[in-house]
């Protein structure tokens, strides 16, 4: 059956308020300081993404959707029968009932999101549309362990974790082949784990992509600012800020900054900090792949490519992996 709150939420324990307010603050101290994406993401931040996701420039959803529209049942038949579909970073879900609709014998949808408000939304939306599926919202920021509720694992024949949009482009290398290794505990032996892989592509397609001409994605960059105004008494002012997206290639990735118009002084939880102008704030990176790339970052997290699709440009690679024995 399935529970009208959610199942595990350690978004307001004190304990991680705590760690979370470290973590912002030892981002701030840093040369150049940096945010977390994290802070994109409330109920607001979470709506402005499902905006980015429609938006012409950006073209990653369209993509990984069309592969996903065209081989959603090839995939299911990949995960096989009597799985417990695990997404961390759900967001609105939409890639994920393709899933949802050919996944044969689905014992538990869990859907992991930091946006509280917006996963209970989008969890009441699709147990509408699944009423005998369970489906386990769990609200904790996916970085950290999981705790997926026992009762969903001992049920499962397989587990699998679902990991489309690129987001494991959002961390450094080291960090991403740390977070497939965590996806690869979640899932143990006999599970399987299905990525989505953003491919290295035309300079101008990429910084088009996040700097969009109606500014949706500078308002995105903007709201972490306005979300820590509101979690940590901070008193950023958004008018001081403007928004910058640009590839580096010497890392292969594009970058997203908030670049100060003026010099300023601004606090956090209590503690003060200044940027002169045309510093920035470092809120994102993106980070973008090769084939060889993927292979390498899988075997290094204790796993291998079993299939791959992608669509005829080759700009987009949803992979199923495996642990390795």
């Amino acid at each position: 059956m399935n529970s009208p709150v959610l199942a595990i939420d350690t978004s307001r324990d004190k304990s991680t308020e705590k760690t979370r307010r470290a973590a912002v603050l030892a981002g701030l101290r840093k040369n150049p300081p940096r945010l977390s994406p994290i802070w994109f993401y409330d109920r607001h931040g979470s709506e402005l993404f499902e905006r980015i996701c429609e938006l012409p420039e950006y073209y990653l959803t369209r993509t990984e959707l069309a592969i996903m529209h065209r081989h959603a049942a090839g995939i299911a038949d990949a995960l096989g029968p009597g799985v417990a579909l695990i997404e961390p970073g759900s967001g609105a879900s939409r890639k994920t009932r393709l899933l949802l609709d050919n996944l044969a014998e689905l014992t538990a949808y869990v859907p992991v999101d930091v946006s509280r408000e917006h996963l209970i939304d989008v969890a009441g939306d699709l147990r509408r549309s699944y009423p005998a599926l369970d489906i386990r919202p769990v609200c904790e920021d996916f970085t950290k362990a999981l705790s997926i509720p026992p009762a969903v694992l001992r049920s499962a024949r397989r587990r699998v974790v679902y990991f489309p949009g690129s987001t494991i482009g959002n961390f450094e290398r080291p960090e991403a082949i740390r977070l497939m290794s965590q996806m690869r505990r979640t899932v143990g032996r006999n599970g399987l784990v299905l990525l989505g892989f953003d491919r290295v592509k035309d300079i101008d397609v990429l910084e088009r992509a996040y700097d969009d001409a109606a500014g949706v994605t500078a308002q995105f960059n903007l709201n972490a600012l306005r979300h820590l105004n509101q979690a940590m008494n901070a008193d950023f002012d958004l008018d001081a800020f403007a928004h910058r997206a640009a590839w580096v290639p010497e890392h292969s990735r594009i970058e997203m900054h908030l670049r100060a118009t003026r010099d300023l002084e601004f606090s956090v939880a209590g503690e003060s900090f200044s940027l002169a102008r045309d510093e920035y704030l470092l809120t994102e990176y993106s980070h973008k792949y090769t084939m060889q790339d993927a292979g390498d970052m899988a075997g290094a997290a204790g796993m291998g490519i079993r299939e791959a699709w992608s669509d005829p440009d080759e700009w987009f690679t949803v992979l199923l992996l495996a642990p390795e024995s």
